[in-house]
């Protein structure tokens, strides 16, 4: 494979991560963290970029990527957890929510006075997923559409918008705010959930996988050595633009108080370019949520039409579309009210799943070591998302909050490791019984 292929996959891969949550995020952290920002911004990277690109690494191992993983717990939990992750990420969550952000930062800023707000997004949806749907049904194009047409000018933009930000914006870091004052890192790590990435890195795995084998491409260690260079494209350029905009979001926290990212955003880009600022930023939200959108019901109609051999590329595809326009007229503040519970409880099996395939070969892939590992993760990442749903735990949370690292989010750290350390005396048993087993049936 020629390494502009490499170059134009990784171009299409970086598209594909690079959706709402990746715009609106990091401007905010840089604006919180202030002066902390490096310690935030190294946190968020590392769930942001460093996740996703291990679960690539890791999909790109094993034959049949996500799934084969997940079969090394149980067959019935690889299925629901993938089934999970790719609604998730796709129709449900993460889909929708891009098309809203789309809509909001491209067109409503534009909209006359009169003009219903309900009826504009129901027009745009349309439209939007319409586009989705037909660019979406030809996966063999993606490369060419997104990693040489649509990429290069979302990457342009946004060398533009900060390009333009660096040299008029050079005002010092504030103070960090209360969140960032003690623990930037870790609150920087957790936020690097939000951006749905390394659940996305699942579902990605195959369009990534598939893109490569059509250059010709079989062997698993080349298919590996290529999905890694891809990734590190990806990678590189997806932390070049976190600490640009996160930078530009420190600089901006002295000119008022803004309560998302959208809101920095528009007020840096109308700052910086004028009255021209919100058209080209809409641009840039357009383009980046389209291409997301684009890759994210790629990925769901290639797995779902391997799960289910009745079902067609192309019917999954149009229901994955349709059910995204239908919550896409939702409203975004509906769908991020579920999006956190939900990352904040898939997150911590998705890292311990991923930490386990790296750790493979010291217990010999032992379903004890992974099913007890995933089981005591699952129970604290659970009650996580609960409690961060808005649920009283009662006792289960003053339990919790004696857990090491519980105050940043990481509770469910030392019961992953508890469960391993349970699944490695199970499984040394287990071979001591069989051992014992073999030498009495030798013996007589």
């Amino acid at each position: 494979m020629k390494k502009l292929d490499t170059l134009f996959i990784g171009l299409m891969l970086f598209s594909m991560f690079f959706g709402a949550g990746n715009l609106i995020f990091p401007p905010v952290l840089g604006s919180q963290s202030g002066t902390a920002f490096w310690f935030a911004m190294g946190g968020f990277i590392l769930t942001a970029v460093g996740l996703p690109f291990a679960v690539l690494f890791a999909v790109s191992l094993v034959k049949d990527g996500a799934t084969t993983i997940g079969n090394r717990v149980h067959p019935v939990f690889s299925t629901i957890f993938m089934v999970v992750v790719y609604l998730s990420i796709g129709p449900f969550l993460a889909i929708p929510r891009n098309a809203n952000v789309a809509y909001e930062m491209g067109v409503k800023p534009f909209l006359l006075e009169n003009w219903s707000d309900s009826v504009s997004l129901l027009v745009f949806s349309g439209v939007f997923f319409a586009l989705v749907y037909v660019v979406s049904l030809n996966p063999s194009k993606m490369e060419k559409y997104m990693g040489r047409f649509i990429t290069p000018v979302l990457l342009l933009s946004m060398v533009v918008l900060c390009t333009i930000g660096f040299m008029k914006l050079d005002a010092p870091l504030s103070a960090p705010t209360a969140d960032y004052q003690s623990g930037a890192f870790s609150k920087g790590f957790i936020e690097g959930y939000n951006t749905m990435d390394a659940l996305a890195a699942l579902a990605f795995g195959i369009v990534i996988l598939n893109s490569i084998k059509k250059k010709g491409i079989t062997d698993r260690k080349q298919l590996t050595g290529f999905t890694l260079k891809a990734g590190v494209v990806a990678g590189v350029l997806l932390s070049l633009v976190y600490v640009s905009i996160g930078l530009i979001g420190g600089k901006m926290s002295g000119t008022s108080s803004y309560e998302t990212g959208t809101d920095l955003l528009t007020a840096a880009s109308t700052l910086l370019l004028g009255s021209n600022g919100k058209a080209f930023l809409g641009l840039i939200f357009t383009l980046a949520c389209f291409t997301t959108v684009v890759g994210l019901t790629t990925a769901c109609g290639q797995y779902f039409s391997n799960l289910m051999a009745k079902a067609s590329y192309q019917s999954i595809v149009l229901a994955v579309t349709l059910i995204g326009f239908t919550l896409s007229n939702l409203g975004l503040n509906q769908i991020l009210k579920f999006s956190v519970p939900f990352l904040v409880t898939a997150y911590p099996l998705t890292i311990v799943l991923i930490a386990l395939t790296f750790f493979n070969r010291f217990f010999k892939n032992s379903k004890k070591v992974y099913g007890s590992t995933m089981l005591f993760t699952g129970i604290f990442a659970v009650i996580g998302g609960l409690k961060t749903f808005g649920l009283d735990l009662g006792h289960i949370e003053t339990v919790r909050n004696f857990l090491p690292f519980a105050s940043v989010g990481l509770d469910w750290v030392l019961p992953a490791f508890v469960g391993a350390g349970i699944g490695i005396l199970l499984s040394e048993f287990e071979k001591k019984v069989e051992s014992s087993k073999t030498v009495e049936i030798e013996g007589s």
